[in-house]
Protein backbone atom coordinates (compact mmCIF):
# COMPACT_ATOMS: atom_id res chain seq x y z
CA UNK A 1 0.00 0.00 0.00
CA UNK A 2 2.94 2.58 0.67
CA UNK A 3 4.69 1.50 -2.34
CA UNK A 4 1.49 2.50 -4.16
CA UNK A 5 0.79 5.83 -1.82
CA UNK A 6 4.46 6.34 -3.37
CA UNK A 7 4.20 6.00 -6.62
CA UNK A 8 1.04 8.03 -6.51
CA UNK A 9 2.96 10.84 -5.20
CA UNK A 10 6.06 10.65 -7.40
CA UNK A 11 3.41 10.93 -10.42
CA UNK A 12 1.76 13.79 -9.23
CA UNK A 13 5.23 15.47 -8.93
CA UNK A 14 6.21 14.56 -11.77
CA UNK A 15 2.79 16.17 -13.66
CA UNK A 16 3.11 19.35 -11.87
CA UNK A 17 6.62 19.77 -13.48
CA UNK A 18 5.91 21.04 -16.47
CA UNK A 19 4.43 23.78 -16.97
CA UNK A 20 1.52 23.66 -19.68
CA UNK A 21 0.80 26.64 -22.29
CA UNK A 22 -2.59 28.96 -22.10
CA UNK A 23 -4.94 28.79 -24.48
CA UNK A 24 -4.19 31.72 -27.67
CA UNK A 25 -6.23 34.23 -25.37
CA UNK A 26 -3.23 33.85 -22.65
CA UNK A 27 -0.79 34.94 -25.06
CA UNK A 28 -0.21 38.27 -25.97
CA UNK A 29 1.47 39.98 -28.99
CA UNK A 30 3.52 42.74 -28.20
CA UNK A 31 5.49 44.13 -26.22
CA UNK A 32 3.32 47.02 -24.81
CA UNK A 33 5.50 49.44 -23.27
CA UNK A 34 4.09 52.27 -21.63
CA UNK A 35 0.97 52.29 -24.05
CA UNK A 36 2.21 51.63 -27.17
CA UNK A 37 2.65 48.12 -28.65
CA UNK A 38 5.68 47.62 -30.59
CA UNK A 39 3.65 44.82 -32.76
CA UNK A 40 2.79 47.28 -35.81
CA UNK A 41 -0.73 46.01 -36.88
CA UNK A 42 -1.02 43.13 -35.44
CA UNK A 43 -3.72 41.53 -32.91
CA UNK A 44 -3.55 42.00 -29.41
CA UNK A 45 -3.58 37.73 -29.19
CA UNK A 46 -3.20 35.33 -31.60
CA UNK A 47 -5.74 33.04 -33.35
CA UNK A 48 -6.84 29.23 -31.64
CA UNK A 49 -6.04 26.28 -33.26
CA UNK A 50 -6.30 22.87 -32.44
CA UNK A 51 -3.04 22.27 -30.12
CA UNK A 52 -1.83 25.86 -30.47
CA UNK A 53 -2.35 29.12 -32.17
CA UNK A 54 -1.62 31.30 -34.98
CA UNK A 55 -1.07 34.68 -36.67
CA UNK A 56 -0.74 36.26 -40.11
CA UNK A 57 2.78 37.77 -40.76
CA UNK A 58 1.92 41.46 -42.12
CA UNK A 59 2.90 41.78 -45.59
CA UNK A 60 5.03 43.44 -47.60
CA UNK A 61 7.28 46.44 -46.34
CA UNK A 62 7.53 48.12 -42.49
CA UNK A 63 5.23 50.21 -42.94
CA UNK A 64 2.56 46.94 -43.43
CA UNK A 65 3.21 46.06 -39.43
CA UNK A 66 5.84 43.84 -37.94
CA UNK A 67 5.17 41.15 -34.96
CA UNK A 68 8.20 41.36 -32.24
CA UNK A 69 7.17 39.12 -29.41
CA UNK A 70 4.39 36.47 -28.63
CA UNK A 71 4.06 35.87 -24.56
CA UNK A 72 2.11 34.74 -21.86
CA UNK A 73 2.65 34.93 -18.00
CA UNK A 74 4.15 31.58 -16.41
CA UNK A 75 5.07 32.38 -13.03
CA UNK A 76 8.27 31.40 -11.47
CA UNK A 77 10.34 29.34 -13.18
CA UNK A 78 12.64 28.45 -10.71
CA UNK A 79 13.55 24.34 -10.65
CA UNK A 80 12.28 24.38 -14.24
CA UNK A 81 14.75 22.84 -16.74
CA UNK A 82 13.79 23.52 -20.16
CA UNK A 83 11.61 25.27 -22.31
CA UNK A 84 10.71 23.02 -25.57
CA UNK A 85 8.65 24.83 -28.63
CA UNK A 86 7.09 23.51 -31.92
CA UNK A 87 5.95 25.56 -34.78
CA UNK A 88 4.71 25.53 -38.23
CA UNK A 89 5.37 28.01 -40.56
CA UNK A 90 3.39 28.36 -43.84
CA UNK A 91 4.04 30.18 -47.04
CA UNK A 92 4.67 30.18 -50.46
CA UNK A 93 8.37 29.00 -51.99
CA UNK A 94 10.43 32.31 -51.96
CA UNK A 95 8.93 34.36 -49.19
CA UNK A 96 10.98 35.91 -47.57
CA UNK A 97 11.18 37.36 -43.46
CA UNK A 98 12.24 40.39 -43.24
CA UNK A 99 13.30 42.05 -39.90
CA UNK A 100 12.52 45.65 -39.60
CA UNK A 101 15.58 46.95 -37.96
CA UNK A 102 18.07 44.86 -40.38
CA UNK A 103 16.18 44.20 -43.73
CA UNK A 104 19.68 43.00 -44.78
CA UNK A 105 19.23 40.12 -42.70
CA UNK A 106 17.41 37.18 -42.86
CA UNK A 107 14.61 37.23 -40.34
CA UNK A 108 14.30 34.62 -36.85
CA UNK A 109 12.41 33.08 -34.26
CA UNK A 110 14.03 32.31 -30.89
CA UNK A 111 13.00 32.22 -27.39
CA UNK A 112 13.17 34.40 -24.25
CA UNK A 113 12.38 35.56 -20.80
CA UNK A 114 11.44 38.62 -18.29
CA UNK A 115 11.80 39.68 -15.02
CA UNK A 116 8.96 41.22 -13.56
CA UNK A 117 9.45 44.82 -13.05
CA UNK A 118 11.00 45.53 -15.78
CA UNK A 119 11.37 49.07 -16.99
CA UNK A 120 12.51 48.54 -20.57
CA UNK A 121 15.96 50.43 -20.48
CA UNK A 122 18.47 48.22 -19.90
CA UNK A 123 20.27 50.34 -17.47
CA UNK A 124 21.91 49.18 -14.28
CA UNK A 125 20.47 45.71 -13.22
CA UNK A 126 17.66 46.42 -15.23
CA UNK A 127 20.14 45.06 -17.72
CA UNK A 128 19.55 41.43 -16.31
CA UNK A 129 16.02 41.81 -16.48
CA UNK A 130 15.67 40.43 -20.34
CA UNK A 131 17.30 36.84 -21.53
CA UNK A 132 17.48 35.68 -24.82
CA UNK A 133 17.92 32.00 -25.81
CA UNK A 134 21.57 30.61 -26.67
CA UNK A 135 22.43 31.60 -30.76
CA UNK A 136 22.73 27.98 -31.85
CA UNK A 137 18.96 27.47 -30.47
CA UNK A 138 18.10 30.48 -33.01
CA UNK A 139 16.06 29.64 -36.30
CA UNK A 140 15.21 31.29 -39.50
CA UNK A 141 11.75 31.94 -40.63
CA UNK A 142 11.52 29.73 -43.95
CA UNK A 143 8.06 27.58 -45.04
CA UNK A 144 8.01 24.04 -42.64
CA UNK A 145 8.25 22.57 -39.34
CA UNK A 146 10.31 23.31 -36.81
CA UNK A 147 11.05 22.70 -33.01
CA UNK A 148 13.16 24.78 -30.32
CA UNK A 149 14.87 23.12 -26.69
CA UNK A 150 16.48 24.74 -24.69
CA UNK A 151 18.18 24.06 -21.54
CA UNK A 152 17.19 27.19 -18.57
CA UNK A 153 21.10 25.86 -17.08
CA UNK A 154 22.65 26.96 -20.80
CA UNK A 155 25.60 29.60 -19.44
CA UNK A 156 24.90 31.18 -23.17
CA UNK A 157 21.77 32.99 -22.67
CA UNK A 158 22.28 36.17 -23.17
CA UNK A 159 21.37 39.30 -21.29
CA UNK A 160 19.89 42.47 -23.18
CA UNK A 161 23.08 43.71 -23.58
CA UNK A 162 24.48 40.79 -25.01
CA UNK A 163 26.09 39.48 -21.70
CA UNK A 164 26.08 35.71 -21.28
CA UNK A 165 24.91 34.23 -18.19
CA UNK A 166 28.20 32.36 -17.87
CA UNK A 167 29.41 35.92 -16.47
CA UNK A 168 26.10 36.59 -14.33
CA UNK A 169 24.53 33.39 -13.55
CA UNK A 170 23.51 35.19 -10.11
CA UNK A 171 21.42 37.40 -12.19
CA UNK A 172 19.55 34.83 -14.43
CA UNK A 173 18.54 32.49 -11.34
CA UNK A 174 17.00 35.91 -9.80
CA UNK A 175 15.43 36.38 -13.58
CA UNK A 176 14.43 32.79 -13.57
CA UNK A 177 13.01 32.96 -9.99
CA UNK A 178 10.72 36.32 -10.62
CA UNK A 179 9.67 35.88 -14.23
CA UNK A 180 6.96 38.43 -15.48
CA UNK A 181 6.97 37.16 -18.82
CA UNK A 182 8.03 33.83 -21.22
CA UNK A 183 7.49 32.85 -24.97
CA UNK A 184 8.60 33.61 -28.71
CA UNK A 185 11.03 37.19 -30.24
CA UNK A 186 10.64 37.89 -33.45
CA UNK A 187 13.67 39.40 -35.27
CA UNK A 188 17.47 38.72 -36.47
CA UNK A 189 20.32 36.84 -35.25
CA UNK A 190 21.50 40.45 -33.94
CA UNK A 191 17.72 41.77 -32.35
CA UNK A 192 16.01 39.37 -31.40
CA UNK A 193 12.65 40.78 -31.24
CA UNK A 194 13.04 43.98 -32.86
CA UNK A 195 9.99 42.72 -35.33
CA UNK A 196 9.17 40.87 -38.63
CA UNK A 197 7.56 41.38 -41.43
CA UNK A 198 7.03 38.96 -45.17
CA UNK A 199 7.26 39.56 -48.59
CA UNK A 200 4.08 37.33 -49.46
CA UNK A 201 1.52 36.03 -47.49
CA UNK A 202 2.65 33.63 -44.77
CA UNK A 203 0.93 32.30 -41.36
CA UNK A 204 3.25 31.36 -38.43
CA UNK A 205 1.48 28.24 -36.33
CA UNK A 206 2.88 27.46 -32.50
CA UNK A 207 1.94 23.34 -32.15
CA UNK A 208 3.84 23.11 -29.16
CA UNK A 209 4.91 24.61 -26.17
CA UNK A 210 5.73 23.59 -22.64
CA UNK A 211 8.51 24.55 -19.64
CA UNK A 212 9.53 20.88 -18.19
Amino acid sequence: MKKILLASVLALGTAVVAAAAPAASGWEIGPIIRGKNHSVNMPLAPRPERGGWSFDFPVGSKAAGHVHYVTFRPGSLAGKSRIVMRYRVDARAGTRFVPQANPDRAGTVSLYFQRRGDNWNARGHYQYYRWYAPAASVKELAPGVGEISVSLDDPQWISVLGQPAAKSPGAMREALADVERVGLVFGSSNARGHGVYATAPAKFTMTGFRID
